[in-house]
């Protein structure tokens, strides 16, 4: 007999016993030495449950899960992290490194914390986040999550987390039972968006050609580069993302209070329904290497309206309007990074460069925003503006930026710096040598 089926039949003579004590009048004094006699074995040796049925805590309330991680340069693999991380609890806790700790772990971040923050607060599968968190999990301050946060889980991907000394950073969490791992998002990475970076001002600097050649291979792990013709006809970088519908709608689902969420296929018709009581704010444009100044435009066009539906527009169309550089991160890679904002209730990929009167009728635009900050702001001078129809409709407003910062501004503070970054990497690509090689002498693996 099965342990299930020895389960089943434990249960059915349960079931004979208090039918029995029933009819004798006794079922009260019966049950409640019974429930004593449960609760007793449960705190002993905790819930007696199937193998392979979810454990969920006994105490009533929600499961909080932690995830800690530098965030520099977030972009969509952070998020997809998260999104898993999530998954695993009821409400996730996020903690952000200081900058004095990722400079002594790693080097020099390439954007600090506050930008940071603003990039992390605004994912819409966080619901709370801690500034300033340690690199390592110490003993103290794994007891501080556990006590003072009410973590009942740290997460952190399959990809090691060592440091500078060669140990494991989660080793602590491990010990104490306390820890989840996550798949890593491949196809992504800091340091390859980074190499991404150096080889668009490579493109455009070629008496530096041999330079960065030696930061190519740097930034690629020694791969060779792909590359094939982008609208222009100048090689552009391919990325390794390769983009699914099962992961576009697991960044289109979710929901946070007060917002819509609602899947790419037949957004037309399902604006059309929302349009009759919701006011629809529409912003486009490239969101390349998605900042913490797109996360704040995003967030005061959002407060203008019921529903913030926001144009991505293709690869061929940004090279057009910004160099056969750009843009550094494909269109997939930019729609997954806006869908996982909080502010954001939908995206239009691959959105026309000029609104026509079709667009603003086929979605029922209430208004039409752009922000002050951004690449290129003389589109009013310009012949073919692109916002000449909603200009011409009177649904057409600038909005004030709050950050100074573009994508030009990150990628100028990669190249200033580009050789503490190349420092960055290869002292990354130590630590792991060595753990590996620590793991190999210890497990035998």
């Amino acid at each position: 007999m099965g342990l299930e089926d020895g389960n089943s039949e434990n249960a059915r003579s349960w079931a004979r016993f208090l039918a029995t004590c029933l009819v004798g009048g006794v079922v009260v004094a019966v049950g409640v030495g019974f429930g004593v006699s449960l609760l007793g074995s449960q705190e002993r040796h905790g819930p007696q449950l199937p193998l392979g049925f979810p454990w969920r805590r006994k105490k009533n309330r929600p499961v909080r899960v932690y995830m800690d991680g530098c965030f520099d340069m977030m972009h969509y693999g952070h998020c997809n992290a998260l999104r898993q991380a999530r998954a695993l609890g009821d409400q996730l806790v996020v903690g952000v490194v200081s900058d004095a700790e990722i400079i002594v772990n790693k080097g020099p971040p390439v954007t600090p914390l506050d930008e940071r923050m603003i990039m992390v607060n605004a994912v819409k599968w966080v619901d709370e986040v801690i500034p300033d968190a340690p690199y390592a999990i110490t003993e103290e301050f794994m007891k501080k999550l556990f006590d003072e946060y009410n973590i009942d889980y740290i997460i952190h991907g399959d990809d090691p987390c060592v440091l500078p000394d060669g140990t494991d950073a989660y080793a602590l969490a491990k010990k104490a039972g306390r820890y989840k791992q996550i798949k890593r998002t491949e196809g992504v990475s800091s340091t390859d968006i980074v190499g991404r970076m150096l080889l668009c001002v490579r493109e455009r600097s070629v008496s530096e050609n041999q330079h960065h050649s030696s930061l190519q291979r740097q930034f690629s792990h020694g791969h060779s580069q792909k590359f094939e013709d982008g609208g222009s006809g100048s090689g552009t970088r391919v990325s390794h993302f390769l983009p699914t519908s099962r992961r576009i709608v697991q960044f289109s689902n979710g929901k946070t209070e007060g917002h819509f969420y609602y899947s790419i296929p037949c957004l037309d018709s399902r604006m059309k329904v929302l349009s009759r009581t919701a006011r629809i704010v529409y912003i486009d444009g490239a969101f390349d290497l998605f900042h913490a100044g797109h996360v704040e435009i995003l967030r005061i066009a959002r407060e203008l309206g019921d529903f913030l539906l926001v144009g991505i527009h293709t690869d061929q169309t940004v090279s057009a309007h910004r160099g056969a550089h750009r843009p550094i991160m494909n269109l997939h890679e930019r729609s997954l990074s806006v869908l996982a904002c909080r502010h954001v209730d939908e995206v239009i990929i691959g959105a026309p460069w000029e609104i026509s009167k079709d667009v603003i009728t086929t979605f029922n635009i209430s208004l039409v925003v752009h922000g002050t900050v951004a690449e290129n702001n003389n589109f009013q001078k310009e012949q073919g503006n692109p916002y000449e129809v909603p200009i011409s409709m009177g649904i057409f407003k600038v909005l004030d930026s709050p950050l100074d910062i573009t994508t030009s501004t990150i990628i100028r503070r990669i190249v200033s710096n580009h050789e503490a970054y190349q420092i960055r990497n290869e002292k990354k690509a130590a630590s792991e040598k060595k753990y590996y090689e620590g793991k190999s002498y210890v497990t035998g693996d």
